[in-house]
């Protein structure tokens, strides 16, 4: 147990929080085109919708330029035409019937504005934060097959050293955390592990507690302590993390016991099945 808190307190030195804040508050442009003045105001309502603080409002707004407004830049991150608007092929389309439609498609190809996008304009947030909870689930269910077959490491694309700690728990718990400061992030809350130290703690001590479910849940499948179990409890408990703090940043309260339980279960059967996809995808790449 020492030695597992020494590598907690170990890698969380490693992480620097600092980074994800200075990432979703990086100044962006975004440049609204449109024929008409009624076309303005809808794109202008469904980026700053009703309930932003005055001082939000300001500070988003000094993101926005309106086509043929003075003082804007030379080049913008991101342009969005209304659908009376004259747009070239490609480009980004808000449908007012369907803006959820925009949203995906500018994260699909915008990915590296998520988290800035996230924070300035509500209706980018729960797109963002449901991709990045399951991004940082598969990266755990990836590394939990990486550690138990060190060669696939290179075929599934992993990026940081295997083995770098003794224990996978802190490994885990540290992309858990990561997380934790993205979603804080996303939803424009104050990130780092003092403001987030009742997070950042709920975490660590998870990864003590969790393990017991888990290891009921592998018992009940055929596979028992096979690779896809172990692979689909790293997934499971990421995404319950992750939606339970996107539920407390968002509506201001987590899962319930029993909410965390059901959770879990659903994102232990989607694990599984990713888990089987990494397994095959290996196999596959190994053969040819």
């Amino acid at each position: 147990m020492m030695s597992l808190l020494r590598q907690f307190r170990e890698a969380v030195g490693s992480l620097n929080p600092h980074e994800v804040r200075d990432a979703a508050e990086r100044r962006i442009s975004v440049h609204l085109i449109a024929s008409k003045a009624s076309s303005y105001s809808a794109m202008a309502d469904w980026l700053l919708p009703e309930g932003l603080s005055r001082a939000k409002r300001e500070e988003a707004s000094r993101m926005i330029y309106l086509e043929g407004e003075d003082k804007r830049p030379e080049k913008f991150d991101l342009e969005i035409y209304a659908e009376d608007a004259i747009a070239p092929v490609g480009a980004f389309i808000f449908e007012k019937e369907d803006p959820r439609r925009v949203v995906r498609a500018i994260l699909d190809r915008q990915e590296h504005l998520g988290l800035p996008l996230a924070r300035l304009f509500p209706p980018f947030r729960e797109e963002v934060c449901a991709r990045l909870i399951h991004k940082l689930s598969l990266e755990n269910a990836m590394f939990s097959v990486a550690t138990a077959l060190p060669n696939i490491a290179p075929f599934l694309g992993i990026g940081w050293a295997v083995g770098e700690f003794a224990s996978d728990s802190v490994v885990l718990t540290m992309n858990q955390l990561r997380l934790a400061f993205y979603l804080g992030a996303a939803n424009d809350r104050p990130v780092g592990y003092g403001p987030q130290r009742a997070e950042v703690g709920s975490i660590i001590a998870g990864a003590f507690g969790w393990r017991a479910v888990a290891r009921e849940l592998v018992g009940k499948i055929p596979m028992g302590g096979g690779l896809a179990p172990k692979a689909a409890v790293a997934y499971a408990g990421t995404y319950v993390v992750g939606r339970s703090l996107e539920r407390y940043y968002r509506f201001g309260y987590k899962y319930t016991r029993a909410e965390r339980r059901a959770a879990y279960e659903d994102a232990f059967e989607k694990g599984k099945s990713i888990a089987t996809g990494l397994i095959e995808r290996f196999k596959g790449r190994k053969s040819a």
